[in-house]
Order: C-alpha cells, then sequence, then structure tokens
C-alpha cells in the first residue's frame, strides 16, 4: 500500500483503495517475510487515512498472525501484525474496534500476552487496551474467557514499564458489575483504585466511575476508603476535566454518604472543590455538588463551611450559579442545626434582596422556596419581617410563576399563624390563592392528626387484645 494510492479524486481513491487492497493480499500469501513485514507497516501508516471497508477486510489477515501453534510463524509479522491491529482499532469512533473484536483477536492477544518478550507484551496490551476501551462486548468477551485472571495475575508480576497499560484495561473491564464483583471478592480493590492515579484522564474516569459503582456495596466502601480511594477521586475532583470532576464527584459523594467517612472526606478539602462544581455549566454536576452538601452538611464543622461558599455564590453575577446555591440552602434550611448557622451567616439578607431585585425566573423560585422554608421558624421568620419580606411575599401572589406564587403563599401563611405578624397580612388574607394555600395545609395537618388517633388506637386495641403487654 503506498501513500501516493490516497491522492487524486474520490472515484480514483476507491479504485486506488481496492487495487492496494489486493496487492496487499498477495503479498502477504506469496512475498517473503521480510516484505509482509513491509506491507504490514505501511498498512500501519496508512490507518488514518484508508476507508474502513478496506481496513475491516484486512483485519482476517493480521488476527491470522497472531498465532504462535504455527511453526511458521514469524516473531516479526507476529509483531507488526499486533501493531497493525493496535492503529486500526483507533479508526472509526469504535467501529473498527468492535470488528476486531467479533474476528477472535481478543482470544489470541490474551493467549499470547503471557508467554511473550516485554516489547511484544506492550504491542498486544496496547491493543486490547483500545479494543476494551472503545467496545462493551469486547470487556465482555475478554471477561467470558477468562481474561480478567490473565490481567489480575500478570498485574502482580508485570514490569513497571506495563503497569499502566493493564491498569488502563482493568478501569474498563471494571465498568462491567461481575468483574467489580471479582475485584472485591479476589481482594484486588487496591489495583482498581491504582488505576484512577495512572493512565490517561479517559482511563482515570472510568476507574472513578467504577469505584462509585462498588461503593454503592457497603461492605466494599470499607476496602476502597482503605486503599487510597478518597486521595483518588479528590485529585481527579481538583485536577480533572468537568466531565472528569462529575464522574470523581459522584463516585466521592457515594463514599462519603457513609456517617464513618463524613468527616475524611471533608477533611480532604473537598467544599470548596464541590462549591467549584455547583458553579459548572453542567446541571448533573450541580446536582451531584447538591446532594453531596447534604450529606456532609450533617456535621457543624461541614455546615459552616458550605454555607459561607453559598453565601460567597449567592454574592456573584451568575444567574445558574446562584439558582443552584440557593437550591442547597432550600435543603439545608430543613435541618435544624444548620438554621443559626444560616441565620449569622447574612444569608438571609441575600436572600430577600435576591427576591426583590432578580430577574431571573429560576433564581427567584429557588430564593422564594429558601425563605417559605425557613419562615417555619420563629428567628428567621421575624428577620425576614424586618427586612421588608412580608409585603414583597405579597407581591410575589400575583407573580407568572406558579411555583413562585406558591412558595410565596406557604410563606405567607406561617406568617399569618404567627399572631405577631397577622395584622401585617392584610394584603394577603383575601386572595385566592392565599386562601387555598391555608385549606391545603389545613388538609394535612387533619390526615396528620387522624393518621396519629389511628396509630393510637391501633396501639390500645394491641393492650386489650394481649393485656401481657
Amino acid at each position: 500500500m503506498d501513500q501516493s494510492l490516497s491522492e487524486g479524486t474520490q472515484t480514483q481513491e476507491n479504485t486506488n483503495w481496492e487495487l492496494a487492497l489486493h496487492h496487499f493480499e498477495n503479498l502477504i500469501a506469496t512475498g517473503s517475510d521480510a516484505l509482509q513485514v513491509q506491507a504490514i507497516i505501511k498498512l500501519s501508516r496508512l490507518s488514518n487515512r484508508a476507508p474502513e471497508r478496506i481496513l475491516i477486510c484486512t483485519v482476517p489477515i493480521l488476527v491470522e498472525h497472531l498465532d504462535t501453534s504455527s511453526e511458521t510463524t514469524n516473531d516479526a509479522i507476529l509483531k507488526a501484525s499486533a501493531y497493525c491491529l493496535k492503529c486500526i482499532s483507533c479508526q472509526g469512533d469504535g467501529r473498527l474496534a468492535v470488528s476486531i473484536g467479533q474476528s477472535g483477536a481478543i482470544h489470541r492477544i490474551l493467549c499470547l500476552l503471557p508467554q511473550s518478550e516485554v516489547g511484544l507484551q506492550k504491542v498486544l496490551l496496547k491493543c486490547l487496551r483500545n479494543l476494551v476501551a472503545f467496545d462493551g462486548p469486547n470487556r465482555v468477551n475478554v471477561v467470558r474467557i477468562g481474561g480478567l485472571k490473565v490481567i489480575i495475575d500478570m498485574l502482580n508480576s508485570c514490569p513497571d514499564v506495563l503497569r499502566p497499560l493493564f491498569l488502563d484495561i482493568l478501569s474498563a473491564l471494571a465498568l462491567l458489575r461481575e468483574v467489580r464483583r471479582s475485584i472485591y471478592n479476589l481482594r484486588v480493590v487496591r489495583l482498581l483504585v491504582e488505576s484512577g492515579k495512572v493512565g490517561n484522564m479517559a482511563s482515570r474516569t472510568r476507574a472513578a466511575q467504577a469505584i462509585g459503582l462498588l461503593g454503592l456495596v457497603k461492605r466494599a466502601r470499607r476496602d476502597l476508603v482503605n486503599a487510597g480511594a478518597i486521595e483518588v477521586l479528590v485529585d481527579l475532583l481538583r485536577n480533572g476535566n468537568t466531565s472528569t470532576k462529575i464522574v470523581a464527584g459522584n463516585a466521592l459523594g457515594v463514599i462519603s454518604s457513609h456517617v464513618e467517612y463524613i468527616r475524611p472526606v471533608a477533611e480532604h478539602g473537598v467544599i470548596p472543590l464541590y462549591a467549584e462544581l455547583l458553579q459548572e455549566q453542567e446541571p448533573l454536576g450541580r446536582e451531584i455538588a447538591e446532594d453531596v452538601f447534604c450529606i456532609l452538611a450533617v456535621t457543624d464543622t461541614n455546615a459552616i463551611t458550605i454555607v459561607e461558599h453559598l453565601v460567597t455564590i449567592l454574592r456573584g453575577n451568575d444567574n445558574g450559579s446562584i439558582a443552584a446555591a440557593a437550591d442547597v440552602l432550600w435543603d439545608l434550611s430543613s435541618y435544624k442545626h444548620v438554621l443559626p448557622i444560616i441565620h449569622r451567616s447574612g444569608a438571609i439578607l441575600l436572600l430577600v434582596e435576591l427576591l426583590r431585585s432578580s430577574e431571573d425566573t429560576n433564581v427567584r423560585e429557588n430564593v422564594c422556596g429558601v425563605i417559605a422554608q425557613l419562615s417555619y421558624n420563629d428567628a428567621e421568620r421575624d428577620l425576614i419581617a424586618s427586612l421588608g419580606g412580608i409585603s414583597l411575599l405579597i407581591s410575589m401572589l400575583e407573580d407568572e410563576s406558579e411555583e413562585l406564587r406558591g412558595n410565596a403563599a406557604q410563606a405567607l401563611v406561617n406568617f399569618y399563624e404567627d399572631v405577631l405578624f397577622r395584622d401585617r397580612m392584610l394584603g394577603a388574607v383575601d386572595h385566592p390563592l392565599f386562601l387555598s394555600m391555608m385549606e391545603r395545609v389545613g388538609q394535612i395537618r387533619g390526615g396528620e392528626l387522624r393518621m396519629a388517633a389511628s396509630v393510637r388506637q391501633m396501639t390500645l386495641d394491641e393492650l386489650t387484645w394481649n393485656p401481657g403487654l
């Protein structure tokens, strides 16, 4: 295959590639070992130009040379073929990796690995890495024919130069549930954690995803933490690109969901990192940051730091970030121990000002939601009222946003039920939305009373039926 064959019009190019393929097939069938190696190397160099249909035709020929059982096998041809398959596997957005995986190449690579010298092992591993990185069925195929055992066994004794390649492959395989189960049962969780430290960012991100998935199994969390998973995930959350930060942040959230690891996770300085994630444009990143903040805020020390960062965001200019910060405060406002922290932080003044001045619908809806939640408590209700919040909430009853109107009505009901503020509610008591909210609150409370009475009656019946209790 000569590079000049790729020049010319589209029609000529198609014809030339067909002729080049025929010439390549003839050389492989009848040429000397040296000519075969030369032809395969040329194919490797042109693999990023050749049409996919041409490359697919060469795959069975190349796979046929990954065979040490034949007495005529030439090591140079074998190595050139493995290298060429590695080059081809990178093409076609993964489609060619699928074709190679379906050709029987995976089985031959796994058979060759343990018996090959380091140079050939490196080429074979790069090829296998590409196959499992691009295609899920290829991962299944590797595991089905015993490839996981080969990878783990060789990882325990391989030269340092090959270790990153083995770890890349392991991180891809670990996206399969059965592989994660095997990693845990074989007590090699440390290898999965190590794979999050080395290799390119895509490989490390896969490892972080696998760590998060394994962390969903409660009994596996301790092994992950003992193997250094927190440090690995924090590093990815700090230094990764946006998608890596999202994956690492989610995995770290999974680990921190166990009360035993809340403090160790926070001590690694993750709160500022999650505050940064909260300000990313990716909605999923913001959602993850919000969830993790709600977990970490169960301790006073963490809650203080979290609220400080949220207040800083509220003072900013990015509406998306402000709405996200308000959403977190909305959640945290239901935590009794966090209320004094919010009260002292100056957040309530900022919230009232945002409700008064912001023109962004999401900001106004979330801010009003926080104020409604805060209004259930005496001290926060007093502060909101002193800042002119009641008249502001009454004006919100006419807003275009249905959610904003509902949040405002909910807050106003709380003010109305406080005798200290009832005389300031004249602008709301006759409003249909306020009256509807009052009726809904009454129904909810009536349901709660009926439930409590039912529970009491069930207990009484049980005592009557069984006096021994």
